[in-house]
């Protein structure tokens, strides 16, 4: 599970996703799960498709929830159970994913017996275009809207580098941790994630090969 990672400034986004500076609304550099943060979604009230930029807060809250502030974490989301979990299968089916834009990410790594975080980046020098779910919530006591939004993950027991990251559980066995990764996806999926089918973008929820990354621990380089 992620829980921090770095966000492009408005200036980066722009270059990225060529959608010019159209949400005001600030965010931190760093994000941590319940704090602001910016992800590109398809336009909602465009015709044709459209990005658009939206600050939210980074933790879906759900249709059903009574207050904005949730006693539970849905920062992350298992890509596997989407259809099954309450809190996320509505904004699935609806197809209301976004991309998630991080310069890099973090991950705990237990290996010497304590934790030492990991910095991810694109080895190509690229932000990170990860796959996540979104939703609209009005608190109807007070009319306000808020956006939010979760990161989706995938299992990643098989993968040479993810599957290092995270504390191991000690009553599982090796091969079935439940290490889990973020979704990256490619520049030229960006489109088919938004707005592409159900079918089209559950195609996109894979890991992505160890040579993508450029990870080392934390104050290493």
């Amino acid at each position: 599970m992620c829980n921090r990672y770095v966000s492009p400034n408005e200036l980066e986004m722009e270059r990225l996703f060529h959608i010019g500076r159209s949400n005001p609304v600030p965010w931190p550099r760093q994000i941590f799960p319940r704090s602001p943060g910016p992800f590109i979604r398809r336009a909602r009230d465009e015709a044709g498709y459209e990005r658009e930029l939206v600050v939210g807060q980074w933790g879906l809250i759900p249709w059903f929830a009574k207050e904005a502030k949730l006693k539970y974490s849905t920062n992350n989301a298992r890509s596997e159970e989407l259809e099954a979990k309450a809190t996320f299968k509505d904004p699935w089916k609806r197809g209301q994913r976004c991309i998630i834009p991080a310069l890099s990410f973090d991950e705990p790594n237990w290996e010497t017996g304590k934790n030492q975080w990991w910095t991810f980046r694109r080895t190509d020098g690229d932000a990170w275009g990860l796959a996540g779910l979104w939703n609209t919530w009005t608190d109807k006591a007070t009319g306000e809207v808020h956006e939010s939004y979760t990161m989706l993950t995938i299992n990643a027991d098989a993968h040479p580098l993810m599957r290092r990251m995270h504390k191991p559980d000690p009553k599982l066995s090796p091969d079935a941790q439940d290490k889990r990764s973020v979704i990256p996806l490619e520049r030229a999926d960006w489109d088919q994630w938004l707005a592409g089918t159900v079918t089209e973008a559950r195609s996109l929820l894979k890991l992505a090969p160890v040579e993508t990354f450029d990870a080392a621990p934390e104050g290493a380089r």
